[in-house]
C-alpha cells in the first residue's frame, strides 16, 4: 500500500500555502505539501474530513507556523502565496474560486492559483482571466497517476499558463510530483489531460478484450501477462491491472463515474476542434454499460465486466 512517510522531500523554501478539496487525491496532495516544510490551510466542504487533515498531519514541521482549517475559501487563502485545488468539476471549481466566499476574493496580490482539477479547457481559460484582473495568476494543472500517485507523491502534471508563475510555483508542487510541465497557454493543461485519458481509454479496452479473449481460450491468464509484459503489449494498465482484472477486483482508485465525467470532456471539446475519436465515444458507452451494471464506483479496468 502506498505510503506518504515514503516520499523523499527536496529541499525547497517554505511557502504558506492553501489547499482546497481534501478528496482522495487532495487529501494525500496536501499532506506531502505538509511533509516537505509548507504551512498548509486546508479547506474542504465537508468540514469534519478538514479537521482530520489537521489531526493527522498536526506533526508535520512547518517553517512558518502551524497547520489549519478554514470554513470557506476566502478564509482559507488569506495568508496563501500558493492556492493549490483539486475538486470535482466545473461547478466545484467555480463554486471555490468566485463569489464572496471564494478564493479569489480572498487572494492576496501576486498569489497563484494552481488547479488540479480535471474540468474543461473553457474553464481554464475564464477563472485566468479572471485571476489577471485581480491581480492573481491561474495555473490549470491536471494530474496523472491516481490515488496511488497522490499516495506516493508521484504524480504527473499537466500545466497551462503564465512561464513566470509556473516557476514560482514548481519548487512546492514536486512535494507532490514527478513530473511537473508546462505545455502551453491557459487551457493547455486541461487539454493534455484530455489527450491522457483518450489514451487510457483505448488501452484499457483493449487490455480487457484480450483477457477475455484469453480467458475463454482456456489460457493460464496470469502467465500470459507476464509473458506479454515484456513485449511490445506492454503498458501500465497491463502491469497495474491485468492481472487484477483476471481476478475480478475493481477496487483501485479511479471510478468509473469520473472517467465518464473525463470523457465528457473530451467529446465535447472534439465537438469544438473536429477530431473525430470513434473509438473514444465507443469506449465512453461502454463505461454507460458498466454504470448500468452498477460499477459506478467500480475503477476504469472494469470495462471487462461487461464482456464476461
Amino acid at each position: 500500500m502506498p505510503n506518504i512517510n515514503d516520499k523523499t522531500y527536496e529541499p525547497s523554501p517554505a511557502y504558506s500555502v492553501a489547499f482546497l478539496g481534501l478528496g482522495v487525491m487532495g487529501y494525500p496532495m496536501a499532506g506531502h505539501l505538509a511533509r516537505a516544510g509548507h504551512q498548509v490551510t486546508v479547506y474542504n466542504r465537508t468540514a469534519s474530513k478538514s479537521v482530520a487533515w489537521c489531526e493527522e498531519f498536526k506533526s508535520a514541521s512547518s517553517q512558518l507556523g502551524t497547520h489549519s482549517h478554514a470554513p470557506t475559501p476566502r478564509e482559507a487563502v488569506l495568508a496563501a502565496d500558493i492556492v493549490f485545488c483539486c475538486v470535482g468539476n466545473d461547478a466545484d471549481l467555480r463554486s471555490v474560486t468566485l463569489g464572496a466566499d471564494g478564493a479569489f476574493a480572498g487572494m492576496k496580490p501576486g498569489a497563484i492559483f494552481v488547479d488540479h482539477t480535471t474540468a474543461s479547457a473553457d474553464i481554464a481559460r475564464e477563472l485566468s482571466a479572471a485571476a489577471v484582473a485581480r491581480g492573481l495568476q491561474f495555473i490549470d494543472a491536471p494530474v496523472s497517476g491516481g490515488q496511488a500517485g497522490a499516495q506516493n507523491g508521484m504524480l504527473t502534471v499537466m500545466c497551462g499558463g503564465d512561464a513566470t508563475a509556473f516557476e514560482a510555483v514548481k519548487p512546492a508542487a514536486m512535494a507532490f510530483s514527478r513530473a511537473f510541465t508546462l505545455l502551453g497557454e491557459s487551457g493547455s493543461g486541461q487539454l493534455a489531460k484530455m489527450v491522457n485519458q483518450i489514451c487510457i481509454a483505448g488501452l484499457v479496452q483493449g487490455l480487457s478484450e484480450a483477457v477475455a479473449f484469453g480467458q475463454r481460450a482456456g489460457l493460464d491468464m496470469n502467465q500470459v501477462l507476464d509473458v506479454i509484459g515484456k513485449g511490445a503489449a506492454q503498458s501500465w494498465q497491463l502491469d497495474n491491472r491485468g492481472k487484477t482484472m483476471v481476478a475480478d477486483q475493481f477496487e483501485f482508485g479511479f471510478a468509473v463515474d469520473w472517467m465518464r465525467k473525463d470523457l465528457g470532456l473530451v467529446l465535447d471539446e472534439a465537438k469544438r476542434n473536429g477530431a473525430r475519436l470513434p473509438v473514444t465515444a465507443l469506449v465512453d458507452q461502454f463505461y454507460a454499460d458498466v454504470q448500468v451494471m452498477g460499477g459506478n464506483r467500480w475503477d476504469t479496468s472494469s470495462l471487462i465486466k461487461r464482456l464476461k
